[in-house]
């Protein structure tokens, strides 16, 4: 096995960029993507990203887990991957359509070099998103008893599931012990995302997550929109918030049109070739 990557890195959650664009067969390169973000033999990443052609929009990205699965769409790597198409050449737009598993996420550049990115409405009917038991309901604030424990969630879909639970002292969250629990609870029928949450004030929170098929990430796109999403529904801080996480701040707006908005950095760390 033998390819060209760039890593890139937002608020720490990293990836590997292959450039699939042409029609490149990477059929070999998605069955290892476990091997290839292995952190100590391998290149080390969350995931694997690939650029590739799209019959709906300017650019189709796929995303595999650093456990193998197949991610339908990630904030933070939609941020690398505008960047990197960008840089890349691959288009003089700064602003372009993205297909993504999740649908089509409209990403812009900015001058300042973050990107702000589109990510469309938020699903929050328990069938869609999907959680057991609530049908076509919303699941704010309610009751998941999780290893003999009473939380409460509130599910946000954003293309991805996610399960925010808001705590008093994040730091107290036992992260690697509870994520991997929540994320296969017999109440999430694909399992799910799960963000602990600490509201500092009412436009600044603070986030951790563990990460279906990632597990602990040093920041999560998706989940922070999902957050800014579940903070608004419990009423807890403004449509206008900060997301500070493990890696680094991300600035979430839940806008009048119902589309979420997701501005943030996106930073390349490397370009190498894997040769095996």
């Amino acid at each position: 096995m033998k390819f060209d990557f760039v890593k890139w890195q937002a608020c720490g959650n990293d990836f590997v960029l292959v450039n699939a664009f042409n029609g490149e067969d990477v059929s070999e390169i998605r069955n290892n993507a476990e091997k290839i973000c292995d952190r100590h033999f391998g290149a080390g990443a969350d995931g694997v990203i690939f650029i590739l052609p799209s019959k709906v929009a300017d650019f189709r990205m796929q995303i595999i887990n650093s456990d193998g699965s197949e991610a339908e769409m990630c904030g933070n790597g939609i941020r690398c991957f505008a960047k990197a198409v960008y840089g890349a050449g691959l288009t003089t737009k700064r602003k372009f359509a993205v297909e993504t598993g999740a649908g089509i996420i409209i990403p812009e550049i900015q001058e300042d070099g973050t990107v702000h990115v589109d990510m469309g409405e938020p699903i929050l009917e328990g069938d869609k998103i999907p959680v057991a038991g609530f049908g076509n309901g919303k699941v704010i604030n309610e009751d998941i008893i999780v290893d003999g424990k009473n939380y409460k969630m509130t599910c946000v879909s954003m293309g991805n599931p996610h399960c925010v639970v808001f705590v008093d002292d994040i730091n107290e969250i036992k992260l690697d012990e509870i994520g991997p629990k929540f994320e296969t609870h017999s109440a999430f029928p694909r399992k799910t995302n799960t963000e602990f949450v600490e509201i500092k004030n009412d436009g600044y929170v603070r986030m951790r997550v563990w990460e279906r098929g990632a597990g602990i990430t040093l920041a999560c796109g998706t989940g922070s929109c999902a957050t800014g999403v579940a903070c608004m529904l419990n009423n807890l801080t403004k449509r206008q918030i900060q997301v500070e996480l493990d890696g680094g701040i991300l600035k979430i707006e839940w806008a009048d049109n119902n589309h979420i908005y997701m501005t943030g950095p996106a930073t390349k760390v490397y370009e190498a070739r894997w040769v095996d």
